[in-house]
């Protein structure tokens, strides 16, 4: 099976919603590892890895999950696959 590991960076209304921690039950939903946290700009950092289908559906599933979250724009972009990773994770803020 494929694995694929993207980097995310969020904007909108993304902190002190619940962003970080939607989008640790989001990633556990689908199965994929990684981390978030919030940067010091109002950005949240994610990266996720795991089955390419499943990160397709991650933006969509954290949007999803609250109505208080509002992603106005991010980016994506392909990085290494961290092999020894196990779980998703919630990381301190900067």
């Amino acid at each position: 099976r494929m694995t694929e590991r993207r980097h995310y960076r969020f904007y909108g209304r993304v902190q002190g919603v619940g962003f970080r921690y939607r989008a640790q039950y989001a990633a556990s939903m689908l199965g994929l590892t990684g981390w978030v946290c919030n940067l010091y700009d109002g950005s949240v950092e994610l990266e996720a890895q795991g089955d390419p289908q499943a990160l397709d559906k991650l933006v969509d599933t954290i949007a999803a999950t609250s109505h208080w979250i509002m992603i106005e724009h991010y980016t994506c972009d392909k990085a290494p696959v961290d092999p020894d990773e196990r779980r998703f994770r919630v990381r301190d803020s900067w």
